[in-house]
């Protein structure tokens, strides 16, 4: 005889099962109607084939049905939460990847008449100090002529039209990605226009650009692929805390371990790249970047080289960076492009 409660369980299976079918005449999204089947089947099984219940909790020396069922339905609820954190981080990496289709698509192409030196800027909502940062830049070093390639990640303030107005090539992300996003739309947009060599340079104005001829200098003389600045080497006025010093010499001993190197700073955003390097490259992170960009270095075999920078003042504004995760982005970072 079939119990109240087990009708009721009928009840909740029936609808379920016609609630996935309207979803597929509506939306024809067969998983909709997959996981809707599945529970409808559990929970109709649950009262028609009790044995099999019951076989299952002897597996796990488990008597009782309801605790079988509700160890199952845990399960499933698990793979169902599984599946949907996959696909919207599928959906996240679709609209990244528009977001910087349409951006990269912005830029305007370059004659190829002579060999250009990008300088990649990220920037966001650096308005107060974009406008002296381009103007700063040479036209030409060691021979490159300079091109600023100003990428605004999500701005809300006159960032863009201020970088404009300074003569660089300026291209706007709809929604912000944080610098590693900003720079990988960088990137396209310099190997599209065959840049020989790829500065990156930070908007607030902490990267003197008068030192750009020694930071490309080791790549015009064939002697490096990656050339890297260092604070530690040369001069630090950034006015960083003792946490946030002694972090960043913390995770550059872990990168040195990890990859046999021999760096002093591992978060610097002062580099300067062989073009024709950055497509061999794997570069995935939308906010830690630096990490994954020594990384990838090594792994791909680039000379890397470091040399003595000055970190300078912000002229205007606050930092960016996260104050709580940066560590545990840092470490995210490190560790997914050590193993992958």
């Amino acid at each position: 005889m079939v119990t109240t409660t087990e009708l009721l369980f009928l009840g909740v299976a029936a609808f379920v099962l016609l609630w996935g079918f309207e979803r597929y005449r509506v939306r024809f999204v067969r998983t909709d109607l997959v996981i809707a089947s599945v529970v409808a089947g559990g929970l109709a099984a649950f009262v028609l084939v009790p044995g099999l219940f019951y076989s299952i909790g002897n597996v796990f020396d488990i008597r009782k049905r309801f605790v079988v069922a509700s160890l199952i339905g845990s399960l499933t609820l698990l793979a169902i939460l599984l599946y949907v954190i996959g696909r919207l981080r599928l959906l996240r990496t679709e609209m990244t990847e528009l977001n910087r289709a349409l951006s990269v698509d912005q830029a305007p192409e370059t004659d190829g008449g002579t060999e250009q030196l990008y300088v990649v800027i990220p920037a966001y909502n650096e308005g107060d100090t974009i406008r002296s940062v381009v103007d700063s830049l040479p036209e030409r070093v060691c021979g490159y002529e300079v091109q600023p390639l100003v990428v605004c990640d999500g701005c809300v303030d006159d960032t863009a039209e201020q970088a404009q107005y300074s003569g660089a090539t300026v291209v706007e992300h709809h929604v912000n990605q944080g610098q590693g996003g900003a720079l990988k739309t960088g990137f396209e947009i310099a190997i599209e226009n065959d840049a020989a060599i790829v500065v990156t340079m930070d908007a607030d104005g902490q990267h003197p650009a008068d030192e750009l001829d020694r930071l490309v200098r080791p790549i015009v003389e064939d002697r490096a692929d990656y050339v890297m600045g260092s604070r530690y080497l040369g001069i630090d006025e950034s006015g960083n805390g003792t946490v946030r010093e002694a972090g960043i010499q913390f995770f550059t001993r872990v990168i040195n371990v990890l990859t046999k190197s021999d760096i002093t700073d591992c978060t610097n955003g002062y580099r300067a790249i062989r073009g024709l390097m950055l497509e061999d490259l794997t570069l995935t992170e939308e906010r830690f970047s630096a990490p994954e960009l020594i990384i990838e270095a090594r792994k791909n075999g680039l000379r890397i080289e470091e040399i003595p920078v000055t970190i300078e003042e912000r002229e205007a504004g606050e930092t960016k960076k996260p104050q709580v995760g940066y560590a545990l982005g840092l470490s995210r970072t490190i560790l997914a492009t050590w193993i992958r």
